[in-house]
């Protein structure tokens, strides 16, 4: 017989399977005759119930765009600059190359459980049902605070990257910062489908401007600019592959403290991969375009991020002047560099260039971090972590009530209007960069949560539409190193005197998970789930017949391209998207 365990909100079965019609059409699984009330409990909780469901209008090419999007950012063009600057080219590529493995597995980790029953309700679905209600509880949380700090933030880079051209004696930054708002909302208000099309063209201009730079890079160092200077490894060389970090004693010490402070660097600049684990709840067809993003990530790592790097370490070296001032300025063209190298080969007016590209990262980051911010609250509410208001939708699949609580967070971006306060703005930054990794380590605890479950179960691995590779070693290695940069994050903290700002807004974010987790564990009393106790099923039926459904639907697409009729699919599949 099935019953709802009170203390932990977990569905547990027998083996006795039944299929229950639901209002809208749909199917769970399920045992025994639950009652109405119970049935409607069980609808809202999963968020399917009409008035509270959101609309599955991303196809793979927006899923992958949107993972592409969220990867590649101001992290790479700007980011990258005080890491060579502070620790070398070696640290450099090596750090990138490090948190990139991680990353990868991460993304893998959550691509299996994804495929598996994607959840309306992102992470703390997840966590919630194939580990502990508390986890899933606490990683939903800090995951919204993330992108409830991150959207003003990336919204003041805009106004930022703006006063490259006009000042702020001229046009106050409140202005820039109000556009903003009002055009990500708009992109945001009209529907998932126009989100992700308008995400998928931005990510594409990002994709051709970062190979763009990539190409150009490439030209500098084998002396293709206007000074014919064939670099190579040079700065390799000269100054030299590692720079000693400056406050540490020993040589050998002090190049290692290089290569842990580009860690710190590394993770800030793939913070965001992981908001395809919130965007599987809207994908038309998830079995078949997750595990795709998942696979064109890691060649996106390595094309973009590593070869980025060490193209870049080649061009500039870690004492350049310029590079130095670079890493010391505000959000524009002036803090990249990629505009380092370019004025260092005698590259005149691309200055300009850049700071438009810089200005699309930037709009695209913060229509991506609002869109997060809403679907992670709209799914706190319907695993009732939040309140159910912010779970209603409007009829084209919009959480109107999350969407517009997390829009009135934009406004936090005024704070960078006065000068004294931009200084506050950044501590809070720094607050959200830990709060991404306690997001891939929940993911990682999920993971092995759900392995554990499969086994069992007697679930085979081989019988997932996508299975993470590298188990279980890999989840066990990845979620160790997580651990390890989460406690040095902000080391510098204790060097040349004790910056107690630096490690308060470093670090508040372990004592906040911690809190959220305990204090959630002790008020509902729940238990961490027993493999064999954890709800394997329900709803599992559903992208099982959707993923029939796109089966039988792309057979006849095939059967329609042999008669010759092609359509624009194919066309995009055919020489569009090799590149994306």
């Amino acid at each position: 017989m099935n019953t709802i365990n009170e203390k932990s909100s977990t569905l547990v079965f027998n083996t006795d399977i039944e299929k229950s019609t639901l209002e809208d059409g749909l199917y769970i699984q399920e045992l025994g005759d639950y009652g109405t009330g119970e049935l409607e409990k069980l609808k809202d909780e999963v968020g399917i119930k009409e008035g509270n469901r959101l609309k599955k209008h991303l196809q793979a090419r927006h899923i992958s765009m949107i993972a592409i999007g969220g990867a590649i950012g101001t992290g790479l063009l700007i980011g990258s600059g005080s890491a060579l600057s502070s620790s070398g080219p070696a640290p450099l590529f090596i750090g990138y190359t490090f948190v990139g493995l991680i990353v990868y597995q991460v993304m893998c980790c959550l691509g299996e459980i994804a495929t598996y029953i994607p959840s309306p309700s992102g992470f703390n679905g997840y966590a919630e049902r194939y580990v502990d209600p508390a986890l899933g509880f606490a990683v939903g949380w800090c995951y919204l605070i993330k992108y409830l700090i991150g959207t003003p933030n990336q919204i003041t880079a805009g106004a930022l990257v703006i006063q490259y051209w006009i000042k702020r004696d001229t046009v106050n930054p409140g202005v820039w910062i109000t556009i903003i708002t009002i055009l990500i909302l708009l992109v945001n208000i009209f529907g998932v489908k126009i989100f992700g099309e308008f995400e998928f063209w931005l990510s594409s201009i990002k994709i051709f401007i970062l190979l763009g730079l990539l190409i150009l890079m490439f030209i500098i160092m084998l002396g293709g600019g206007p000074t014919h200077d064939r670099l190579g490894f040079r700065y390799w060389n000269e100054p030299g592959a590692f720079k000693t970090f400056k406050g540490i004693g020993g040589e050998d010490k002090a190049k290692f403290v290089s290569f842990v402070n580009v860690l710190v660097t590394a993770v800030f600049a793939y913070s965001g991969t992981e908001l395809i684990g919130v965007t599987v709840a809207e994908a038309s067809n998830p079995r078949k375009s997750v595990p795709k993003a998942i696979r064109l990530t890691f060649y996106r790592i390595v094309v973009f991020y590593i070869i980025g790097v060490i193209l870049l370490g080649m061009c500039v070296p870690y004492n350049d002047p310029l590079l130095i001032d670079a890493s010391k300025a505000s959000t524009s063209a002036n803090a990249s560099p990629f505009v380092v190298a370019i004025k260092n080969a005698s590259i005149g007016k691309l200055d300009h260039v850049i700071n438009a590209c810089l200005l699309i990262f930037i709009f695209s980051a913060a229509n991506s971090d609002l869109y997060i911010a809403s679907r992670t609250l709209y799914g706190l509410a319907c695993n009732g972590n939040a309140p159910k208001i912010f779970a209603k939708t409007s009829k084209y699949g919009i959480p109107f009530y999350s969407l517009g609580i997390c829009t009135i967070f934009c406004f936090l971006g005024f704070m960078s209007i006065s000068e004294s306060s931009q200084q506050v703005f950044g501590y809070l930054v720094n607050v959200s960069s830990v709060f991404g990794l306690l997001t891939w380590m929940s993911i990682l605890i999920t993971h092995i949560g759900f392995s554990k479950a499969l086994k069992a179960q007697g679930i085979s691995k081989s019988s997932l539409a996508y299975s993470a590779p590298f188990h279980p070693y890999g989840t066990y290695i990845a979620l160790f190193w997580c651990i390890v940069v989460m406690f040095i994050k902000n080391f510098t903290a204790f060097i040349n005197g004790f910056n107690y700002k630096s490690f308060i807004t470093g670090y508040i974010g372990i004592p906040v998970y911690l809190i959220a987790y305990l204090g959630y564990k002790f008020m509902k009393r729940t238990k961490i789930h027993r493999p064999e106790q954890v709800d394997l099923y329900t709803l599992k039926n559903i992208i099982d017949e959707e993923e029939e459904a796109g089966k039988i639907e792309e057979a006849e697409r095939q059967e329609r391209l042999k008669s010759g009729k092609k359509d624009k699919d194919w066309f995009y599949d055919k020489f569009v998207a090799w590149l994306f």
